[in-house]
């Protein structure tokens, strides 16, 4: 039986830990069993159980403090995740191997993990190894991506994640609860966003033709590929929280052991009106 992770990421104060404690109750619900791990050195305090903490390997306080290393707090975080990668036996350790474990990785918000640095790239690997299916659901705080060249950023933080790690990656946008109803009615074009119409909208802000270059050659890699999408999390709506896990469910092929589909049937009432292209788009959908 396969494993199942969803590895969350995302910026600092992006809401990780908030969505792992109400993904675990929303799991709960739907009488699904989850589990935390927290990779993040640096984590003061969370109000769920974890089955395992990076703090009991190392800790970014004590490195901060080694006189012989003389880090200060990001370049001691980097020190504790590549102490981490190289003592991937302690977290095997702490997983064991349980069938049919889904498992939540509250990562550390450090942009450099997910761009020139390998370690989050060498966990993925490993778990993967170890037969779990791994999907990133990368989060980005709905109350900053209010402008469009700060969803512009956030678009690209998603998207370097996505091609380093080259796993399935959900977007979402979280704290949706905390907006105002005019903010939420404005932050929808956000979600499936035209970047054409979005660059028109501000492209009397810019000054610079160098810059406009830059932002017209990264909103047509964002549009003409369609890369980045986001989903919205609001955590007092349990439908949106559904759509959300059913997306990540979807990425991680999550119970498609377990369940058997029948082949759609096709009915023989009108053989005369019968359309053999849907009859065999059916069955290719089924």
């Amino acid at each position: 039986m396969p494993r199942y992770a969803q590895l969350v990421m995302g910026p600092a104060g992006s809401g990780k830990s908030t969505y792992c404690s109400t993904m675990v109750q929303h799991l709960e619900t739907l009488n699904r069993s989850a589990q935390v791990v927290n990779l993040d050195p640096a984590a003061e305090h969370f109000d769920y159980p974890v089955m395992a903490d990076i703090r009991e390997l190392i800790q970014v306080d004590d490195v901060m403090e080694d006189d012989s290393l003389r880090f200060g707090p990001n370049g001691g975080l980097v020190f504790c995740m590549e102490y981490f990668a190289n003592n991937l036996d302690w977290l095997e350790e702490s997983l064991g191997h349980v069938e049919d474990d889904y498992i939540l990785f509250d990562c550390p918000g450090q942009i450099e993990l997910y761009t020139h640095l390998p370690v989050m790239r060498q966990l993925v690997e490993q778990l993967q190894q170890w037969e779990f299916r791994v999907c990133g659901v990368f989060l980005v705080d709905s109350q900053f991506m209010v402008e469009s060249f700060k969803f512009i950023s956030g678009v690209m933080a998603a998207l370097s994640a996505m091609v380093s790690l080259e796993i399935p990656q959900i977007n979402i946008m979280t704290k949706m609860d905390l907006l105002n109803p005019k903010a939420k009615k404005e932050i929808e074009k956000y979600l499936d966003p035209d970047m054409y119409s979005m660059m028109e909208d501000n492209s009397d802000t810019i000054r610079s033709t160098k810059f406009k270059k830059l932002t017209k050659a990264i909103c047509d890699l964002i549009d003409d590929y369609s890369m980045v999408r986001f989903l919205p999390f609001d955590r007092t709506d349990e439908e949106g929280m559904n759509i959300v896990l059913q997306h990540i469910d979807f990425s991680i092929q999550y119970g498609e052991d377990l369940e058997f589909k029948e082949p759609k049937e096709v009915e023989e009432e009108e053989p005369a009106n019968l359309n053999y292209d849907e009859m065999f788009q059916g069955k290719a959908d089924s």
